[in-house]
Order: structure tokens, then C-alpha cells, then sequence
């Protein structure tokens, strides 16, 4: 029985994860390898995120070699390329089927209570109670939204990168797109390519080359051990798990994507929006800085892998400059009302939905509250968040060290707890 046609009544088990995306799929195999019943509850479909929350044009900003989890790697026959939307929701409904996943589809969480020795998960298909509980629910569930948003007129659309599928969404007329990571970098260029124009508003950011020496930056960043670099090795946790993605994009060609060739491109770069007041929009007048930076953590981070290549004798081509960013006088403001913006598209992060768990586990700011993904709470769990115990932790790659070690602290609980009484099913 696949995971979507499979549908069984609520009860009792020992773990019950909730999310059958990549993290919640490789707890699931850690704990079948370790004999440990549970359900995966899944609100829509495996990887369903993937399929609905995300825009049509979207790679991995991974090449295809790394993605892999605890038992299963990519096995086609392009490993440098980069996987689509629809390649990763392949890739990992193929994992939950060759892994048979106790994946239990179409069950919304509503609540998670404290309940005798473990916790009461309410659904709208029943309850389960589980001696622990596995929140692998993503970190991209809400989109942030700056206060400013409030402050837009309302002939302005406004949407935000989890609602925006493709350009043919928008009105005609210009767009700003505010953020300068990744996904603003991305959509920036995609929105311009279709004939509107385009001013992105960039605040702090991570500029990084598509490939150095040959080899493609996440290639160097794994093989110098960067990506294992863990959250305890870091003088400032909440900063390191707040860095924006790096100006990446896969594409066949492995190109760069910065700011430089946005520009170049006929895109209008000013600096971080500071607000809206009386329907203009301000931009910081810190944007050269903001670039100065970005391109100084760059050049640092290539000699650290140039040191580290040239330590190990790795064979590769020869040490690269860039370009410095190249700003010139940009605006420190934008009049919204005067029909040059026609839409606003919000680029500023996500942060996770925890709003189920009605448990005392929140701080003041309503952040989980978790060391390394150890929530603080006995028997919970939490994966997929950036940065939860590596610097890979939310990547597809990231998982299996992850689950491995979590796995571990679970099961040596469940070992010191008494054991639950097993009704309903059997896992």
C-alpha cells in the first residue's frame, strides 16, 4: 500500500512525527531501524509542501550528487544539475515508498497536549497518543512580513514568495520585490525576464560564486567541512540560524546569479526598505555598505577554502577574483501611489508554525524553545529548522546526521520511560 492510499484508524504508538516531508520521512526510517512504532500524520500529501507552497521555476540551490537520506541517494543520470519542483516531489514520495513509511495522509494537526506520560495529538480525523512526538513541519510555513506592509495603499497588490507561483500572476506595470537572498534574487530576475520592471530592495545578504576552481561552491563548502560546521561551535546561535540563503541559483549553465548581473540585466537595485509613510516607500541610504560587506565575507570565505584546497592538495583550477558590486546613487525613495509599482512582492523569509503544540514551550519572542533540536519538553523533537544542529540541517542532504543523532536521544528516552500500552494499531 503506497503512503497516500493509506488510511488507518487513530490510537496509541510510541512516536507519532508530524510531516512527511524530507526530515520527517528520515525519522521515520531511523526509527523502523531502530524497531521504534510510529505514524507519520501528514496534513495533505508526501512532500506536499513541495507541491503547494512553493513557484513553478524553482531549483534546489544543491546540485543533484547531494541529494541523498538514510538509505536512499539521487541515482540519475545528471548528478551536476539541479532538481525542479516536480523532481523533488519524485524524489521524496520514491523515498517514502521504498522506505514503506507509516505515512498516514490527509491528517491536520490541530493540537498537541500533555497527556499521563506522553502527549495527545488531536486531529481532524481522530486522536493518537504517542510517548513522544517529532514536529518535522519546516521552517517555511509563514511568510514574514515587515510592519511597512501595513503602510502600502491598497491599489498596491501585495503578495509574498510562498503565495507567488509565476509572472502571470502579476498585474502589469512594475514590481518591487523586497529581500536580497536567494529567493528575491530569483524571482527578480524571473519577474523582469517577463517584461515588467523591476526594483529590488536589498538589505544584508550572502554573496556566493555558483562555481570556484571548477567545482561548484556547495561542493567545496561539504568537502571543507563548512557544512558540518556545528550550531555549539558559534559564538551567536539565533544570529547564525537568521543568515539569509546565499545568492544562488541552479541552473544548467551553473551560473552566477548577484547583484552585478541583476543590474547588468536592466534591474534597479536601491537599498533595504526602512518603511512606507504617506504612500512612499524609504530605502536605507546604507546599500553601498550592505554590498561592501557581502562582497568582504565572500572574498573570506573563498581563502578559507583556497587554504584548506592548497592544505589537502586538492587538484582544482586556479584561485578566482570577482567583481566588487558596483553601486552607483540609488534612490532613497519610491512614491507607491503614482502607479509605477503595481505590486509589491514580499521576499523577507518564513518562519515555522508551531501554533498546534499548547505546551509551555515558547519563549517571550514565541520561538521554540529547543537546544539542537532537543525541544524543551520531555519526549519532543523538532527537525528541519536552519541551523537546528549543523550548518546543513535544512538541506535534503542534512537530514540523515540529524535523525541519526536525535534518533539516539529519542530512543535512549522511550528506554527510560515506561512503556505505553498499544491499542488501535499496530505499527
Amino acid at each position: 500500500m503506497s503512503a497516500r492510499e493509506s488510511r488507518r484508524p487513530a490510537g496509541t504508538v510510541d512516536v507519532v512525527v508530524v510531516g512527511a516531508g524530507h526530515s520527517g520521512l528520515a525519522m521515520s526510517f531511523e526509527l523502523a531501524r531502530r524497531g521504534i512504532g510510529h505514524v507519520v500524520l501528514e496534513r495533505g500529501e508526501v512532500a506536499n509542501s513541495w507541491r503547494s507552497e512553493r513557484w513553478d521555476s524553482l531549483c534546489l540551490l544543491t546540485p543533484n550528487w547531494m541529494s541523498r537520506l538514510p538509505g536512499f541517494c539521487y541515482a540519475g543520470d545528471d548528478p551536476d544539475g539541479y532538481m525542479t519542483v516536480k523532481d523533488v516531489v519524485a524524489f521524496v514520495s520514491t523515498y517514502a515508498r521504498r522506505t514503506a513509511a507509516p505515512v498516514l495522509c490527509g491528517y491536520t494537526v490541530r493540537r498537541v497536549e500533555a497527556c499521563g506520560d506522553g502527549y495527545r495529538v488531536v486531529t481532524d480525523r481522530g486522536d493518537w497518543h504517542c510517548r513522544a512526538l517529532v514536529a518535522a513541519t519546516g521552517a517555511c510555513n509563514q511568510a514574514l512580513l515587515p510592519a511597512a506592509a501595513d503602510g502600502v495603499p491598497s491599489q498596491v497588490r501585495q503578495l509574498t514568495a510562498r503565495e507567488y507561483r509565476n509572472p502571470e500572476q502579476l498585474d502589469a506595470g512594475g514590481v518591487l520585490v523586497v529581500g536580497a537572498s536567494a529567493t528575491g534574487l530569483q524571482l527578480a530576475e524571473e519577474i523582469y525576464a517577463s517584461g515588467r520592471p523591476v526594483t529590488l530592495a536589498v538589505g544584508e545578504h550572502v554573496r556566493m560564486p555558483r562555481t570556484y576552481r571548477g567545482r561548484d561552491i556547495q561542493w567545496w563548502m561539504l568537502a571543507a567541512g563548512l557544512l558540518d560546521q556545528r550550531i555549539e561551535e558559534v559564538d551567536d546561535p539565533a544570529r547564525a540560524r537568521g543568515v539569509p540563503s546565499p545568492q544562488l541559483i541552479g541552473t544548467r549553465e551553473r551560473r552566477t546569479l548577484d547583484l552585478n548581473a541583476l543590474m547588468k540585466q536592466g534591474v534597479e537595485v536601491v537599498g533595504r526598505l526602512a518603511g512606507v509613510r504617506d504612500g512612499k516607500a524609504q530605502f536605507s541610504g546604507s546599500l553601498a555598505n550592505a554590498c561592501a560587506l557581502a562582497d568582504l565575507k565572500m572574498k573570506r570565505l573563498l581563502a578559507a577554502i583556497d587554504r584548506w584546497a592548497d592544505a589537502k592538495g586538492i587538484v582544482a583550477g586556479p584561485a578566482e577574483g570577482f567583481a566588487p558590486t558596483v553601486i552607483g546613487k540609488p534612490r532613497l525613495g519610491l512614491t507607491l501611489s503614482s502607479g509605477e509599482v503595481r505590486t509589491i512582492l514580499w521576499a523577507t523569509g518564513f518562519r515555522p508554525d508551531f501554533s498546534w503544540l499548547a505546551l509551555p514551550v515558547f519563549d517571550r519572542k514565541g520561538r521554540l524553545r529547543h537546544s539542537a533540536g532537543v525541544v524543551d519538553a520531555p519526549g519532543l523533537y523538532v527537525l528541519g529548522l536552519p541551523f537546528l544542529r549543523r550548518r546543513k540541517s535544512s538541506f535534503i542532504h542534512g537530514a540523515g546526521d540529524d535523525v541519526r543523532e536525535l534518533g539516539a536521544h529519542l530512543a535512549a528516552w522511550l528506554h527510560r520511560t515506561t512503556p505505553a500500552r498499544v491499542s488501535g494499531i499496530a505499527v
